[in-house]
């Protein structure tokens, strides 16, 4: 017996299941349809009309759409070995995907500054409340040195009491604005937000460069990601094909001879099994003499066509069981008319089945 380590190792390939197409058309799907929004919103802001929009937006959904399929296209005569041609697909799907990736970055940019608008402008409102109780505590301080000089002048009564009680009423305003500050809601930071600070801490660069490059990033990220699930796609549906194209072959060259003979076989054994059948219904009819011994008043009894009645007949001539007349006609002569070392019709009947056949 060969053992399991002798035998060659050969990696087999195996078309994808229905569960992981699926996963991939979704997964193509999600990424195509992503790559259209950043596009979209990218050609909608260059005009405000609503025509130059849809026109704008049209030309964003074909070019999208038409870099896809130039990279499975790509693909497909990559797999033809048409280098130039593949070339030519390559150059035209990278033209759009700078499109495309342009598009993504617009918008993945326009969020985060979305983002971080919202967090500047409650950044700027805290801001405000801390610069006005900065500035009180800026004219406390000034009106207590005023106070200082009031009482080296011995005017403790005239301007020390005045400005005493201007500096309670600052007070007054300044927890009246510390009270409104905590009252504003907590700005919150998002994961994006947060993700770009911490770069930008990792990298010592500023925020805005290490925004742009996190945009950059997940832009181009986002178009290989498409483009990989568009090519395995490609792939799968070439392999596909090419699989089913080789069993054709096979099924074409595989010899038919089995087939021809089982064919034979069982057309011989369904034809035995019929003219034995007939011989046994034949055979009392014509000893009795119930019917007639001709072709005509035999077919018409057991309703046969003209070629069962001629094998019946033939079986019947070979065994010696009827004659022929000079005139053509047939006289049943039985048993009687054979020989004495011939066997009886009943041991006959394989043998007269098997000539009649």
């Amino acid at each position: 017996m060969t053992s399991l380590t002798t035998l060659p190792k050969k990696r087999i390939r195996h078309a994808k299941g229905p569960f992981a197409m699926t996963v991939v058309y979704s997964f193509t799907g999600a990424s195509i349809l992503a790559s259209i929004i950043f596009s979209l919103l990218l050609f909608l802001s260059i005009d405000d009309g609503l025509w130059m929009q849809v026109l704008f937006g049209s030309l964003a959904v074909i070019f999208e759409l038409g870099k896809f399929f130039a990279w499975y296209e790509f693909g497909e005569r990559l797999a033809r070995h048409n280098i130039s041609a593949a070339f030519s697909a390559f150059i035209f799907y990278s033209i759009l995907a700078i499109i495309s990736i342009g598009g993504s970055i617009g918008g993945i940019n326009s969020a985060t500054n979305t983002a971080q608008s919202h967090l500047d402008v409650q950044n700027n409102k805290k801001a405000t409340f801390d610069f006005q109780i900065a500035a009180i505590d800026k004219q406390i301080a000034l009106n207590n040195v005023a106070a200082e000089k009031y009482i080296e002048l011995n005017r403790i009564v005239t301007g020390v009491a005045r400005i005493q009680k201007e500096n309670t009423e600052l007070r007054q305003q300044q927890l009246a604005l510390a009270i409104e500050r905590d009252k504003q809601p907590v700005a919150s930071q998002g994961s994006v937000l947060g993700l770009i600070g911490s770069v930008a801490t990792a990298l010592n660069i500023e925020t805005k460069t290490a925004q742009l490059s996190l945009v950059i990033f997940l832009s181009v990220l986002l178009d290989l990601f498409a483009a990989f699930f568009v090519g395995l796609i490609g792939e799968e549906l070439r392999f596909t094909r090419t699989l089913k194209l080789q069993q054709v072959v096979q099924n074409k060259h595989s010899s038919p001879e089995p087939d021809l003979l089982d064919n034979s076989a069982s057309h011989k054994a369904s034809t035995v099994s019929r003219s034995e059948e007939l011989l046994q219904q034949a055979i009392p009819l014509l000893s009795s003499g119930s019917v007639r011994c001709s072709k005509k008043a035999l077919s018409d009894k057991l309703t046969l066509n003209a070629e069962d009645t001629d094998q019946v007949f033939t079986a019947l001539l070979a065994k010696g069981l009827i004659r022929q007349k000079p005139n053509r006609h047939f006289v049943w002569q039985g048993e009687g008319g054979q020989n004495s070392n011939k066997q009886s019709v009943s041991e006959k009947l394989p043998s007269m089945l098997e000539q009649a056949a």
